[in-house]
């Protein structure tokens, strides 16, 4: 398409070089598209996270890791995640984490740390890579060495690091090791 309107503006006379208004917006949408398409594919080279094909994981190139995509509760699609993330208390997390089949298990604070974005809020995560995650707070498995009634978490909704009672109720992404 470009190269076509390059070469007619070469063997036309001026009159008849002169694109209409509705080709010219067609150009441009193409030359934006072909940026656009530059860009994309140069970070996606780049990109720190692959999403599987069956769009359920996501590997972490920088440890390895695989993710699930969704938080749990929700349903991985070709569109990103539906439903409603489940909440759980910590001891909830944990035994529902032991139920999944294939490795999967509850994060150390340092890896759900590690997939958080601090350029980003609301939610601090590759919105690409984790679609539709939940705002709020994930459990880690790290227990809070000041006080056995606590646990880290990691707040998806600006990326910080805190502690919280296991008794309470938060969201839970699960880990397991790359292959």
């Amino acid at each position: 398409m470009i190269f076509s309107a390059v070469q007619s503006l070469n063997s036309a006379p001026l009159s008849k070089a002169l694109p209409s208004a509705r080709s010219f917006s067609l150009l441009l949408k193409h030359l934006l598209a072909a940026y656009l398409c530059i860009v994309a594919c140069s970070s996606i080279a780049d990109a720190p996270f692959t999403v599987s094909t069956d769009r359920l994981e996501v590997t972490d190139a920088k440890t390895g890791l695989v993710w699930r995509r969704c938080a749990e509760g929700m349903v991985a699609s070709l569109t990103g995640c539906t439903g409603t993330a489940t909440r759980f208390t910590h001891v909830a997390a944990m035994m529902h984490a032991s139920s999944q089949s294939g490795g999967w298990r509850l994060p150390n604070v340092q890896e759900l740390s590690s997939i958080a974005d601090l350029s980003r809020q609301l939610p601090s995560i590759d919105i690409v890579a984790f679609p539709s995650t939940t705002l709020g707070y994930f459990w880690s498995s790290t227990p809070d060495a000041t006080t056995s009634q606590a646990v880290w978490l990691v707040d998806f909704n600006e990326g910080g690091v805190f502690s919280n009672y296991r008794d309470n109720t938060n969201y839970v992404r699960l880990v397991r090791a790359g292959q």
